[in-house]
């Protein structure tokens, strides 16, 4: 665990919080190679929603400090980038939904968590920016896919050619992000988000999910795994309750 992360439960939600103010929450080694262990217990603690967040700042990216040192030479920078890689992954994998709220700098390796997440609510006056191009770095490929998925490739090659940091009004606009808010209400919003969410069914969530990731990965809905979605949702008790509840006008209780 990292001392500069925390991992809070409220009911079932469950929140990472980046926790490094002194450097605008720029992430350290020990803070990337913490992140799939913080995933493992909001996954045993059965959380059905997750929310990434910061404070002032989202983050400003990994902390480019340690480079001389921690990412030094070919054997360090392929370490240095396969503890990002995993923490990004781990992230993108979580099985339940997982909303970042953005308030603040997002860039680098923050924009890299942000997008392995699958709702973005940032703040009117947040700053975006993958900078690579600025350190010599070719930009991991899981990561470049999820840019493009979200923005498109016109968009993706601005972003990575040029380094530029960018407005919240553009991020909403190529699609970076789903909604802007004042900054104060950000975490109000994505907690209501997660809230609504976390009543929904879970089997219906998870399948959707699986199924849109299956979508951006070019599958089929005839693969077998898809037809098991199917059938787990329709013989599983969350089914039955949608369908008594809808039958006797009431609200479900999944």
């Amino acid at each position: 665990m990292s001392e500069h992360l925390r991992l809070e439960f409220d009911g079932r939600l469950a929140s990472i919080v980046i926790d490094r103010r002194a450097k605008r929450n720029a992430l350290s080694l020990e803070m990337w190679q913490a992140i799939p262990g913080y995933l493992e217990r909001v996954r045993a603690g059965g959380a059905r929603v997750l929310i990434l967040r910061g404070g002032e700042h989202f983050s400003a990216g990994a902390d480019i400090s340690e480079f001389a040192t921690l990412r030094a030479g070919v054997d360090g920078a392929r370490r240095y980038s396969a503890a990002v890689d995993a923490a990004a992954s781990a992230l993108a994998t979580a099985g339940i939904p997982t909303i970042a709220a953005i308030t603040g700098v997002c860039v680098g390796g923050g924009c890299e968590l942000a997008l392995a997440c699958d709702i973005r609510v940032a703040a009117e006056d947040s700053r975006f920016g993958i900078t690579p191009a600025n350190l010599g770095i070719v930009y991991h490929f899981d990561s470049t896919r999820r840019l493009v998925e979200a923005v498109g490739p016109a968009w993706a090659k601005q972003i990575l050619f040029s380094a530029d940091l960018f407005d919240a009004a553009t991020a909403l606009r190529i699609g970076l992000v789903n909604e802007l808010h004042p900054a104060d209400r950000v975490p109000v919003r994505a907690t209501a988000l997660a809230q609504r969410i976390a009543t929904r069914a879970p089997v219906s969530v998870r399948g959707a999910k699986a199924v849109i990731d299956r979508v951006m990965a070019g599958g089929s809905g005839e693969e077998p795994e898809m037809t098991a979605l199917y059938d787990e949702a329709t013989a599983s008790p969350e089914y039955a309750e949608g369908v008594a509840a809808f039958m006797a006008g009431r609200p479900p209780r999944f």
